[in-house]
């Protein structure tokens, strides 16, 4: 930690936090806000706003500010972590709903990532992302099932290529209000809403949108299971946005059960006779394909389903 840094503006207009992003390069937004929530930042003896503007002049006083060694990923021992497969250059994982995959800030400890390198410290080092290590995607927090990890460098680089190709089939299993009976499709560029920038939509004239807010999507399911008021789908993604089965299926008119962000504000009680919750949305990474970074096999890993999954009723 740098106890205290105590500097003088030179020039003026700058926004604040954009000011500390520079003068701490090895910062990120996330812990430059944390800093300035806590008070450590202070702006003329003052707390201060990420927002500030700075005047040429000012004093700004940090302290307790994050060195580059102090940003490691720290290692969870005490988290379970589920390998559903492992060789020399490969690791899938059984992520459970609740966890998140990996840490926003620095100071995070309950994820998938420090549950992984607590077990595998040299997984640390691998990409280029310290709160993001060896992991080559992300499940949103309340799904569950595999991640995929590399082992190496080498193996990284390979499947980081294959996942940006959109070569690795990814398939999972989502329980949604409605019966299905028969397989669909649903290929429609999304972008975030305008109104909750953390929720995705279908892009309903993406001639509109900012080229660097549209993302291509396409999204296909199959019924496994048709109940009286839910349906049990395989669902395959052949791109990666940000909440893409959840967006589509709800805009299909199937929303996946307990998913109060995209559907129904909370799953009935009919399933499984449990009480309605917004904790939980039933989606699973069940499967996933890719090409092996060693052997050039094809590799398919399947995850089963948490015990605690509802039938299709």
């Amino acid at each position: 930690m740098i106890a205290r840094d105590q500097r003088t503006v030179a020039g003026s207009g700058e926004r604040l936090d954009r000011h500390l992003l520079n003068a701490y390069p090895w910062l990120d937004r996330a812990t430059v806000e944390t800093l300035l929530a806590a008070g450590q930042i202070r702006l003329n003896g003052r707390p201060a706003k990420k927002g500030a503007k700075l005047a040429a002049g000012d004093i700004l006083d940090c302290r307790d500010v994050p060195e580059p060694a102090d940003l490691k990923l720290q290692p969870n021992p005490d988290l379970p972590l589920k390998i559903v497969y492992e060789d020399d250059h490969v690791l899938a994982l059984d992520k459970p709903a609740g966890q998140p995959t990996h840490p926003l800030r620095w100071a995070e400890t309950d994820t998938l990532a420090n549950a992984l390198v607590a077990r595998y410290p040299a997984l640390a080092g691998i990409g280029d992302d310290r709160l993001f290590p060896a992991l080559l995607h992300r499940l949103d927090t309340q799904t569950s099932g595999l991640v995929l990890a590399a082992k190496t460098a080498a193996a990284y680089a390979e499947l980081r290529a294959q996942f940006r190709r959109f070569t690795v089939q990814k398939h999972y299993l989502a329980l949604v209000h409605g019966r299905v009976e028969k397989p669909g499709s649903l290929a429609a560029p999304l972008t975030h809403q305008t109104r909750s920038p953390c929720k995705m939509a279908v892009a309903r004239n993406p001639d509109k949108v900012p080229r660097n807010d549209l993302f291509a999507a396409e999204t296909a399911w199959t019924p496994l299971e048709t109940g009286r008021e839910f349906s049990l789908l395989d669902v395959t993604i052949y791109t990666g946005v940000t909440h893409q089965i959840r967006c589509h299926l709800a805009a299909a008119g199937h929303p996946i059960a307990g998913d109060a962000l995209y559907g129904p504000p909370s799953s009935p009680s009919t399933i499984n006779h449990q009480p309605p919750t917004n904790s939980r949305h039933w989606l699973h990474a069940a499967r996933l394909i890719c090409t092996h970074p060693a052997t050039g096999r094809s590799l398919d890993v399947a995850c089963r389903l948490p015990p605690d999954w509802p039938a299709a009723k």
